[in-house]
């Protein structure tokens, strides 16, 4: 294999992290598309025990979930291109943020694929603490982000721009909750979405290919 596959699905957050730091690297890469996430059985994830997504597979190594995957999609750019990683911002807002940032990604799926795609009933407290921890971290983002956007060094990729961009791109593609009480996200969303590499990886469900 003399080519990255990056395994996901195009209507996943966490994968959508994947695919923006590939384009904006510019590290070519061949997109291989999970299509059916009650699968049980980890060869659908490319041998993920978790069976979760996204997955980098490559001639030599496999490697699980987004950080990861981002971090080798680095290690293979030519050139120099300036990243801001979680520990080059470690002031405590700035930790707690990336912290709440997974914590909605996580919550999210998890509204989803309980609610969604299990028909299990959204009343349940199990979802109903879900919801509003999903909301109150959202608040908290909202009423912390220029702070944290302030502590950035000079860059031209964050990890946790990137990912709070794609969690708030969901919020539209998926309501989960409504983004509409987070204004500050919002506009750093709408910003963000300039970019060519979030130009190219809009969400969308992907279909089988047929026989």
């Amino acid at each position: 294999m003399s080519t990255l596959q990056i395994i996901g699905r195009s209507s996943s957050h966490f994968t959508r992290l994947a695919l923006i730091f590939a384009y904006e690297l510019d590290v070519p890469f061949e997109f291989r598309a999970v299509y059916d996430m009650t699968q049980l059985s980890p060869e659908i994830y490319a041998g993920n025990p978790s069976l979760k997504l996204p997955i980098l597979r490559s001639e030599n190594s496999v490697l699980f979930g987004s950080q990861n995957v981002c971090r080798a999609i680095a290690d293979r750019a030519q050139g120099t291109r300036r990243l801001v990683w979680p520990e080059q911002l470690p002031d405590e807002r700035c930790r707690n943020a990336h912290e709440l940032v997974a914590h909605c990604m996580s919550a999210q799926v998890q509204l989803i694929f309980g609610t969604a795609v299990c028909k299990l009933p959204p009343d349940n407290l199990y979802f109903i603490k879900a919801r509003t921890g999903f909301e109150a971290s959202l608040a908290w983002l909202d009423a912390h982000l220029l702070q944290v956007l302030d502590a950035h060094p000079p860059h031209e990729l964050s990890y946790f721009k990137a990912a709070l961009f794609c969690l708030m791109d969901h919020l539209h593609f998926r309501e989960t909750v409504s983004p509409k009480p987070y204004p500050s996200l919002l506009r750093f969303a709408e910003e963000f979405s300039l970019r060519p590499s979030a130009k190219k990886t809009p969400y969308r469900f992907d279909t089988p290919p047929t026989s």
